[in-house]
This record gives structure tokens, C-alpha cells and sequence, in this order.
């Protein structure tokens, strides 16, 4: 049996301070012995105990929680006695920790590197926030019953034998030292002292969270409410988010860190990636393997606190290492600012001397990798799931929402690019409107592409105008030929992923899975309208982009607009419609003067903007000659807008009545379709402002008293159709219509 068998270990983590605190009784009690008294009243002395403190009251004082063994001893004796019982404390310790014990104080050691003298130091600190009998004691000790706190010179006699002693250990109260640097302890001048007194006199006071630590308290340090959150991923399911990044950041955490022989390295890991990409439960999920916890900071409100926010980035990490978890930075894009560069030297400060593994987030990529020496510093891009991931997550948000939502993921999935994050707002949303509802139906899938719609970021509305499409396939008047085309570009939106997914057409194509049309025809004839009917029909938001925000005189501004758009519509899974586009894509020029190089640059830029987008572009012109044909080749349809025989301009009138509007029955369709050779634009004006004049008729009737009925007729008809001409610039023939309007 091994000698260590018969050392009884510690029951937990109490019992080793009663037993540490003996320890500084007999320090305290060495001390007294050596000490020349200067009061001499007994304890029975009740009214002189405000004034001093007797040595026989100090007597009973330690006598409360020491066996009377050494009484009265010299000091030689007791710190013989000190030896004998700091060496069965040690041993107690040792067992302790080998059967897997919590104990505090060796811990915060280990932690944060503390040699014998500064954990003496802490636990002398740590005394009279534990018992008030220390108050008593240290003001005796320092001759002085206002000085209740534990100064620099009192910790320096009670932990050293001679003045050699106690000069070398002068340099662990330096700022440089661990006990300051890393917060455990701060110094306090003592407000009685004249000013200029010596660093001796200074007191020292336990930082209050190293307090409850040591007390075996697990609640994150009270500065950091609001700043940092403390995750136990351990208590949490596995997010099915980015599941091979997790995968990958683990062996590079296993590889570098549990399994490197260098104990002091460090691990910068940097995730980028669009919100709800999974950045939060890839971190979670990785420490849930390491079984570790995650501080979670939010860099954006430190940022907010100015001066103060470096004093917190140290007590996060102080804090970090008490709880043994990962930092965890999110919105960390703000260190990148010039302004913020201070505080990004203290993170990097703070990591090298406490870090250990750090997560740091943000959008995109990060742009200063000088930014961490000393620390191993790795990017990992996390981009919006594939089809299969999404249906992944879908199918685990819905299950028990409502019934048969299976078949509702494997639309969802393919319709929106929508990220973890963001599938679990759109059924929130979905939900939280359900519940406002006075019926409370049960969940729809209507209901759930419109709150995906709302997942997006809409911030096009600087360069581009959201149009709400309203149109359908019965709305619209074009030739056969056209509207198959048009029934095509919807076929392929809707097979997208099959096609370049399931097919495998993804691994031939490295460029151009998008789908891009050019709408070519007069205007008027129906390519806004079209464009609305595709994104009604593909449950998509449409943007028609305003060209005159886009195209800058400037050089090198025209080609940041477009690359912002496409940008902006590569996360709101939006429908971009490009109006008049013969004015950016026009033909490229022959090069006479810088002008014309950079303007042939910026139509190379769009080329490539448009290659690399996966959604839905569509270009409208009226003149198809003056298209570049290196735009015509790379686009996937050219769909021809003709302009409307009297076939289709009859229908064009009829259906641009409402069935609630009071239209005369006297309306002459086959006349207006004849008569009138204008576009559905046009025919939409004409009747838009012959219903207005209907109804300021009727009004003028109804003051009247006439009780005339309201009707849209010929006459108020042929009134909008000549205000059309005179805006058209067009000749109006009175002669054909047999009135004038």
C-alpha cells in the first residue's frame, strides 16, 4: 500500500480553506511572537477595546478556531509547527486532486501561474471576507485599529523571514506582477496616510468575483452583465448547423491544441459568414465535443463603452479561465475600425497572456491578419446550406408544429436561400403571427413563405425600388410564343437545384448557374409587367434596380453600386429587374480615351457580377441592336416583346377593367383596339385616367343633386386617349371618333 493510501483527501472545496485559514493563524500567531506589544490592557478591558486591541485579546482571538497547541510558544516553535501542518495540508491537497475534487484555491493557481508567496497573498486577502475576526487581528498586526485591511507590508511579514525576503518579494505587488495584472487583486490607498506615503502602506484588496470563486461560486463576474453570456453547450442539443465546418475546426482544435505538446499556444479562429449562417452553434457544437463551456461576448456593446472596454476585454478572459471556457466574440467587425484599434491590441494582449482558444464572428472576412503574433490565426467562411442541409434544418424546425409539414420542406428548402438562423425567425414569425390571429388557424405553409420573405435584409432600397408583384398569368397580354418563353424561365427557377444539384450540372459549370433573361421590346409592351408575374409566380421579391443610383461619373464608384446590389440580392433571394438597361449595357466602345477603358471595365465587372449570381437577373431595353453581343451570348434568354396586334390590344382593354369598376356597356372594344395602335402601357393610362374622370363626374353630379349614375364610357375614354396622344407627342384626329372628347 502506497503511503499516499493512509493521507485523507479533502471532502470539498470548505474544508481546505478552514484549513488554509489555520495556516494563516499560525503565520499571524509566528508574527505576534516576534512582535514588540505596545498595549497591555486584559480583554476584560471593555471600554479600551475601541481604542486598542490587548495581546490577550489576540490570544483569544486565535484560540477561536486553533487547537491550543504553541501557546504561548516562540516563534521558532510555531513556525515549526507551520511547516508540519503545511505539509499535510499539501499532501491532503495532492489526494484531492487525484480523485478529481474541486478545490479553488490550487486551482486559481494553476490558472493564472501563482507561485507559494502570491497564493499566501490571496489567501491572506481572501481572510476577513470570511471572517470579521481578521479586521481585528490585521489592525493589531499593523498597530493601528482604523488599518482592517491587509496592507503590502503585512503580507510581507507574515510571508517572510528577513528583509532580504521581503525586498525580493516586493516585485509581485509590481503592475507587471500576476496578482495586479490579471485583476485578482487591485491596490488601495489608505485614506488616513499623508499623501506620498510609501507603497508599503497601500492595502490590498480581493477582486470580488476571485472571491466567490474561491467560495466554489460559478456565476460569471457581475461586471459582465449585459457584455458576455455564459453557454454550456453540454446542456444543449447538437445544432445540425454547418456540420462539416464543425467537424473541421475540431481536429484543428483536437490537432494544434489538446494534442500539441506546447501547453502556452494559442488558437485564433475567425468565422465569417451571412446571419444565421451557424457561427454561434459551430462554436457550441465543437465545445460541446471538447466539453468545455463558451463565454459569449458581444463586441459590438464593449466597442460602445469607449475607454472602459479594455478593462472588461481583460476581465472576460479573467473570467474565461476561471470558468475554463472558450471566448466567444461576436459582431467582431468593429476591431477592424481604425478607432477601434486600441482596444484590438488589448484582445490580443489579453490573449496571449490568458487566452487560450478564441472564436471571433462577423460578416465577412477578416482584413488584418498581423493582428494576433504569437497565436496560430485560422479563417473559416461559413456560406448559406445547400438544399439538403436546409431541408436538414427545416425538417427538424417543423417537426410537431403542424401536420403533414413534411411535404412543405422540400419547397421551402429550394425556394429560399435562407440560413439556419434565419428558417428558425421565418417560423417564429409564421408562429407568433398565427397566435395574433382571432382564429388561431393552425400553421400554413402561406404563412411560412411569407415570413421567409421577411427573413431577408432589403437594404436595396438605396439603388433599387421593391416592387410588390401583384400579376399573374392571367393579367398578362402576349403572343403565344412569348408566354411559353416565359413559362420557361419559371420551369427552370423552380428545377434549379435538380438540375445543377441532383444532376450534378454544378461540377461542369463553375460560373453562370444563375438564370438571366433580356427582355427586349418598345416600351409599353409588357416587361415590367412579366417580371412581375415571374417573381409572383416564384414566391420572390423583385427590385427594379434605378440605373441613374448605379452609374457614377466617378471612376471605380459605378462598379461598388453594382457589386453592393448584387451583393444585397445574393442575400434577400430577390429578383433583379434592370430597366432601360441599354444605358449601362450598351455596346463596349473602341478605346480612344480613359473614359471609354473604364467604362469598358465596368461592363466586364457586371459580366462577372452576373455569372457569379445564382438568382434571377433580368434585363429590359427597348433597342436590342445596341446590346453587346458578349452580353447576348452569356444570357440564358432573349425574350421579344412585340408590339400588340389589334388581336391582342382588344383583350388588353377588356382586362384592364376591374370586374367591381361601373364600365357602360357601350363600351366599344373592337373600336378602341382598332382605332388606338398603342401599347398596354399606354392602354393602361388611358383607362386609369378615364376612371378618374368618371368618378370627379359623378361627384360634381352628386352636388348637383342629379342622382346620375357613375359609369366609365366612350367619352371619358377617348378624353384619356387624347391626353395620352398630347403626352406621346402623337397627332389627334378628331374625324374617326365623331366627337370631340
Amino acid at each position: 500500500m502506497s503511503r499516499d493510501a493512509h493521507v485523507r483527501p479533502y471532502r470539498n472545496n470548505h474544508e481546505h480553506l478552514e484549513d488554509a485559514l489555520r495556516l494563516l493563524d499560525l503565520a499571524i500567531r509566528q508574527r505576534v511572537a516576534t512582535l514588540a506589544l505596545q498595549n497591555q490592557e486584559a480583554p476584560e478591558a471593555q471600554t479600551s477595546r475601541i481604542a486598542y486591541i490587548t495581546p490577550a485579546e489576540v490570544q483569544w482571538l486565535l484560540d477561536q478556531d486553533t487547537a491550543p497547541h504553541g501557546r504561548g510558544a516562540a516563534a521558532a516553535e510555531v513556525r515549526r509547527e507551520w511547516a508540519r501542518f503545511k505539509a499535510v495540508v499539501d499532501s491532503r491537497v495532492a489526494r484531492t486532486l487525484q480523485e478529481g475534487t474541486f478545490l479553488a484555491l490550487p486551482q486559481l493557481s494553476r490558472l493564472f501561474g501563482l507561485s507559494p508567496f502570491e497564493e499566501g497573498t490571496i489567501l491572506t486577502c481572501l481572510a476577513p471576507e470570511l471572517d470579521r475576526k481578521y479586521d481585528r487581528l490585521f489592525a493589531y498586526l499593523q498597530d493601528d485599529v482604523t488599518r482592517k485591511r491587509p496592507s503590502v507590508d503585512l503580507v510581507l511579514e507574515l510571508q517572510c523571514d528577513t528583509k532580504a525576503q521581503r525586498w525580493g518579494a516586493r516585485a509581485f505587488f509590481s503592475d507587471g506582477g500576476s496578482l495586479l495584472r490579471a485583476g485578482l487583486l487591485r491596490k488601495v490607498e489608505d485614506p488616513q496616510s499623508p499623501s506620498g506615503s510609501s507603497g508599503l502602506a497601500q492595502f490590498l484588496q480581493i477582486n470580488p468575483r476571485v472571491c466567490e470563486f474561491l467560495l466554489g461560486s460559478n456565476q460569471i463576474d457581475g461586471r459582465l452583465a449585459g457584455y458576455a453570456d455564459l453557454l454550456r453547450p453540454a446542456d444543449e442539443t447538437e445544432s445540425p448547423a454547418a456540420p462539416e465546418a464543425s467537424v473541421g475546426v475540431l481536429r484543428l482544435v483536437e490537432r494544434y491544441l489538446v494534442s500539441g505538446s506546447e501547453r502556452d499556444r494559442k488558437l485564433v479562429i475567425h468565422l465569417y459568414g451571412p446571419y444565421g449562417a451557424g457561427k454561434r452553434e459551430l462554436v457550441a457544437n465543437v465545445c460541446r465535443r471538447l466539453g468545455c463551456p463558451v463565454l459569449s461576448v458581444d463586441t459590438e456593446r464593449l466597442l460602445a463603452e469607449g475607454a472602459a472596454a479594455e478593462e472588461l476585454v481583460r476581465a472576460a478572459f479573467r473570467e474565461g479561465l476561471l470558468q475554463q471556457a472558450a471566448l466567444y466574440f461576436k459582431r467582431a467587425e468593429g476591431l477592424l475600425e481604425s478607432a477601434a484599434r486600441p482596444l484590438l491590441s488589448g484582445l490580443t494582449t489579453a490573449i496571449i497572456e490568458y487566452g487560450r482558444l478564441v472564436f471571433l464572428s462577423a460578416e465577412g472576412p477578416w482584413m488584418l491578419r498581423e493582428s494576433f503574433p504569437g497565436c496560430l490565426f485560422q479563417e473559416v467562411a461559413l456560406s448559406i446550406p445547400d438544399v439538403p442541409a436546409r431541408e436538414e434544418v427545416w425538417a427538424s424546425c417543423l417537426t410537431d408544429r403542424a401536420p403533414d409539414t413534411a411535404s412543405w420542406v422540400p419547397h421551402l428548402a429550394r425556394q429560399f436561400r435562407l440560413t439556419p438562423g434565419q428558417i428558425r425567425g421565418a417560423i417564429d414569425l409564421a408562429e407568433n403571427r398565427r397566435r395574433m390571429d382571432v382564429d388561431m388557424l393552425p400553421l400554413s405553409l402561406p404563412a411560412l413563405t411569407a415570413a421567409c420573405r421577411q427573413q431577408f435584409n432589403h437594404n436595396l432600397s438605396g439603388m433599387a425600388v421593391k416592387i410588390e408583384p401583384h400579376y399573374s398569368w392571367g393579367d398578362i397580354v402576349l403572343p403565344d410564343d412569348t408566354l411559353t418563353h416565359l413559362h420557361e424561365i419559371c420551369d427552370q427557377a423552380r428545377n434549379h437545384y435538380k438540375v445543377f444539384g441532383t444532376w450534378g450540372f454544378n461540377r461542369k459549370l463553375s460560373y453562370g448557374r444563375g438564370l438571366s433573361a433580356l427582355f427586349v421590346g418598345a416600351s409599353g409592351t409588357g416587361k415590367t409587367m412579366a417580371a412581375e408575374v415571374l417573381a409572383h409566380e416564384l414566391d420572390l421579391d423583385l427590385y427594379k434596380v434605378d440605373l441613374s443610383g448605379v452609374v457614377s461619373k466617378y471612376i471605380g464608384e459605378t462598379e461598388k453600386n453594382l457589386s453592393r446590389i448584387f451583393a444585397e440580392a445574393e442575400t434577400s433571394n430577390a429578383l433583379l429587374f434592370f430597366d432601360e438597361a441599354d444605358a449601362l449595357f450598351g455596346k463596349r466602345t473602341e478605346v480612344s480615351d480613359a473614359h471609354d477603358r473604364y467604362a469598358n471595365i465596368e461592363i466586364s465587372y457586371l459580366l462577372q457580377k452576373m455569372e457569379a449570381y445564382e438568382g434571377i437577373v433580368i434585363l429590359a431595353t427597348n433597342l436590342r441592336e445596341n446590346m453587346d453581343e458578349a452580353f447576348t451570348r452569356r444570357i440564358r434568354f432573349v425574350v421579344e416583346f412585340p408590339f400588340p396586334d389589334e388581336a391582342n390590344r382588344r383583350h388588353i382593354w377588356q382586362s384592364h377593367f376591374p370586374s367591381e369598376a361601373p364600365t357602360s356597356p357601350q363600351i366599344d372594344y373592337e373600336f378602341l383596339a382598332r382605332e388606338f395602335q398603342v401599347a398596354g402601357g399606354s392602354i393602361r393610362n388611358i383607362v386609369l385616367n378615364a376612371a378618374f374622370l368618371a368618378a370627379s363626374a359623378s361627384e360634381a353630379d352628386s352636388d348637383r343633386g342629379s342622382g346620375q349614375a357613375e359609369t366609365i364610357g366612350m367619352p371619358e375614354i377617348l378624353h384619356g386617349a387624347r391626353r395620352e396622344f398630347a403626352k406621346m407627342g402623337k397627332r389627334w384626329n378628331e374625324q374617326p371618333f365623331g366627337r370631340t372628347p
